[in-house]
């Protein structure tokens, strides 16, 4: 377990470093920045390379949402979701941290949003709290349902990284202008704890949401993939 666990931190941590730290540092700046595709493939690249480095160890979830989806449709055990989600969100937060030291480095730094995710006034194109919450089931079941289909026993061997991935990107250039995308409790948690109150405020949503795309993925999954 220590080294399931190990993996899960490692792999979140990536997971918010890369993606919420090229959307801190790279996309801020408007005219040599990477913009809203470039973060959504920094997101994409950090699941997928986390997955090829760790994934053999724990699974590869990085994101209490899959683990709850898995765990529904019957590829994780009932032990590991609760030291999972723990370590997800221990590393989600460290992750933050090491983000404020390296973004406050630069003069005239403020924290703003933080990359934090946000509906209505918080959301980057000010969409409704129904608007995020609706996204974010989908996209969530869509994300889970593909990791079900990716790590499939009848699937193509060697190739759920790259679905995994190109998922989370497409879920991105999706989600951005909508609240920032989460389809990740973890990730949204470590971000908004430094982001501060307002934030705060509306993580619940980046909570409920993904853990019910996720569930309803995986309940789904247990039919789909019989043999699994």
């Amino acid at each position: 377990m220590q080294r399931k666990l190990i993996a899960e931190f490692l792999g979140t941590f990536w997971l918010v470093f890369g993606g919420c730290g090229a959307a801190l540092i790279s996309a801020a700046y408007p005219h040599l920045g990477i913009g809203f595709a470039g973060v959504a493939l920094a997101f994409g690249l950090t699941v997928l390379t986390g997955i090829y480095t760790v994934g053999y160890i724990s699974g590869g979830h990085f994101n209490p949402a899959i683990t709850i989806g898995l765990w529904v449709g019957g590829r994780t055990k009932g032990s590991d979701v609760i030291p999972y989600i723990i370590t997800q969100v221990i590393a989600a937060i460290a992750a933050a941290g090491a983000l404020y030291a390296i973004a406050s480095g630069k003069p005239g730094f403020a924290v703003g949003g933080f990359a934090s995710n946000g509906y209505g006034s918080l959301s980057p194109g000010h969409y409704s709290m129904l608007a995020a919450l609706i996204g974010e089931i989908i996209c969530t079941f869509f994300f889970v349902t593909v990791v079900l289909g990716a790590t499939s026993a009848k699937a193509p061997a060697g190739f759920a990284g790259v679905a995994i991935g190109l998922c989370l990107t497409l879920i991105h250039l999706i989600m951005i202008p909508v609240d920032n995308t989460s389809v990740n409790p973890a990730r949204s948690t470590g971000p908004a704890l430094i982001a501060g109150h307002a934030y705060l405020g509306q993580l619940w949503l980046f909570w409920v949401a993904p853990i019910v795309g996720g569930v309803i993925a995986g309940a789904l999954g247990r039919w789909l993939h019989p043999s699994n």
